[in-house]
């Protein structure tokens, strides 16, 4: 009888513990559309084939509807969300979301859970499952990103759910942060060990750019006004005015937002472009308005080679152009050359190793079609037998690279063959179309 009442309290106990379980449990992702597209897709090339259906689903593999219901979308193989990472691994479903309601499921969750996450702490860059901070590394484009995606699902889909009480107090806490921090010295608090002076960072000057700690590789900005997370600034100061005023009818907030949007882009325009003989007026990577300057460029997005893609100017625009020759010419100190890839790197990786992010970005702001096909036949190469881009790879033997499972450049991929290669319309990120740029 003894054995019969042990067996009989462990069965009450599963069941009471089933119980308890399964209402936390959070559903299957079901994206039927984004399966179908990959299945489907042919090609003659049948490596291109493979990369693309794996680029596709990778997004899906990543993401989980949590037990709150939000989505979360880890960054590959490591076990946070970031910010940044996030909305761009989301925004190649946006292809996807305006016919199919599941995906539209999704990105609402991931669009909710991102502005829990900037309620929290909008000085940190990654998050975990739940909600624990992973990295206080105080990066801009980590509080852009997602105004970015939210616009950009809205104008998509016309579906205005996502403007929820909580998505409004997010867009406060950005504005509010960023504004601080056009004064960093007065007015921050912020310190991160990895910052010079005490964690504060370097001296700079007041310019009416957003103070950043760090830059999109999670690197420590050496001078703290980034110019490529300073044009995303712009870009995601544009969208939320539009948000405020078209969506929750705030004109006070819209004209805020607007208001430092324009100090940002007055900002770069007088000291983020800096005079080379050799190139004209280009863009820096980081200034201190100061009169110091960096002249390079990273592969994280943003990048100053992206600037058109995040919407902040046009692959036309003479500064941009400028730019564009010094960054994929050997006078850029972060581009490398090896046997099967020539790109831009990282100081975040091993020296001279490229990044498969940087490549996608000359495809997908180059308007030349051979240019394009060069960059595709060069991520081709890259593929060390997985059929998944990585984070970074030796250009002379690709079988070396670094991160096993890396989402965002998969993310990036497949958003490059659908628009470069098989006539899908692009995504805006916001429209800058009344921006004042510097004349020369």
């Amino acid at each position: 009888m003894a054995v019969v009442r042990r067996a009989l309290r462990g069965l009450a106990l599963l069941l009471v513990a089933t119980l308890v379980v399964l209402p936390l449990r959070a559903p299957a992702l079901e994206l039927r559309s984004i399966e179908r597209a990959a299945a489907d897709y042919r090609n003659p090339n049948v490596h291109l084939e493979e990369m693309f259906r794996a680029a596709l689903l990778d997004t899906g593999n990543l993401a989980q509807i949590a037990p709150d219901g939000t989505a979360y979308i880890k960054t590959g193989d490591i076990p946070a969300e970031w910010l940044r990472d996030a909305s761009a691994q989301a925004r190649s479903y946006l292809f996807f979301a305006k016919d199919d309601p599941d995906v539209r499921t999704l990105l609402r969750g991931i669009i909710a859970r991102m502005a829990k996450y900037v309620q929290i702490d909008p000085y940190a860059n990654a998050f975990t499952l739940d909600y624990h901070v992973w990295e206080q590394k105080f990066e801009l484009d980590s509080l852009a990103y997602p105004i970015t995606l939210a616009w950009s699902y809205w104008k998509t889909t016309g579906d205005t759910s996502i403007f929820t009480g909580s998505f409004a107090k997010m867009l406060d806490v950005s504005l509010a942060t960023m504004q601080r921090e056009q004064d960093h010295p007065r007015d921050s608090s912020y310190t991160e060990k990895e910052l010079p002076d005490g964690g504060k960072g370097r001296p700079v000057g007041y310019t009416g750019m957003i103070w950043t700690g760090f830059r999109p590789s999670d690197d420590a900005c050496y001078y703290n006004f980034l110019i490529p997370s300073e044009m995303l600034a712009v870009v995601a100061l544009g969208d939320m005015a539009e948000i405020e005023q078209d969506v929750y009818h705030n004109v006070v907030k819209a004209s805020a937002a607007r208001a430092l949007r324009d100090d940002v882009q007055h900002g770069i325009q007088t000291y983020g472009l800096v005079l080379v003989p050799k190139y004209g007026y280009i863009y820096a990577y980081e200034v201190d308005g100061l009169g110091h300057a960096i002249l390079t460029d990273d592969a994280n997005i943003p990048s100053l080679l992206s600037a058109p893609y995040i919407g902040y100017t046009t692959t036309s625009d003479r500064y941009y152009q400028n730019t564009r020759r010094f960054l994929l010419s050997q006078d850029n100190p972060s581009f490398y050359q090896g046997t099967y890839a020539r790109g831009i790197g990282s100081y975040h990786t091993p020296d001279h190793w490229v990044w498969p992010l940087a490549l996608i970005m000359q495809g997908l702001t180059t308007t030349n079609p051979a240019e394009k096909q060069d960059v595709l036949n060069q991520l081709l190469a890259s593929d060390p037998g997985d059929h998944l881009l990585h984070e970074s790879f030796n250009p002379n033997d690709p079988k070396q690279f670094t991160r096993e499972s890396f989402g965002w450049p998969n993310a990036l991929f497949a958003e490059f063959v659908m628009t470069q290669f098989q006539g899908v319309s692009e995504i805006p990120m916001g429209n800058t179309s009344d921006l004042k740029f510097r004349s020369e």
